[in-house]
């Protein structure tokens, strides 16, 4: 379920359908924390994410249980951005998982500290 995150995620630019799969690993009230700052709802992030970027690609490790429960993934990502420049990020993600295998928690720690600073006050 968790690597459906990431193909589901580089999919849903151009399919709704993926978008729609997507959002439904999530619990409605999933906690989101992006290097730090924390908001409620994995939607209006990827509403701001396609606002800001054109195209995205991950690529990553397999996901591991933690002794807290949780999951661990490190990946790298490679994007274009919505004015044409094109980036790559590196970091690790953390997932826990509910009783019905939805995604209640997800962070996103990047090796930049500043990667997702354009989303903290959306």
């Amino acid at each position: 379920m968790l690597n459906n995150y990431f193909r589901l995620f580089d999919a849903s630019r151009t399919d709704k359908r993926a978008m729609q799969d997507l959002l439904s690993l999530f619990t409605p009230d999933a906690e989101i924390v992006l290097n730090g700052s924390s908001r409620t709802g994995f939607e209006g992030f990827m509403k701001a994410f396609y606002e800001y970027n054109q195209d995205i690609k991950h690529m990553w490790d397999a996901w591991v249980l933690q002794p807290d429960g949780s999951y661990q993934t490190n990946w790298a990502v490679c994007g274009q951005a919505a004015d044409g420049t094109v980036y790559a990020r590196t970091g690790i993600d953390i997932a826990r998982v509910n009783e019905a295998g939805q995604i209640v928690y997800l962070e996103n720690v990047q090796a930049d500290e500043n990667a997702f600073s354009k989303y903290k006050n959306e």
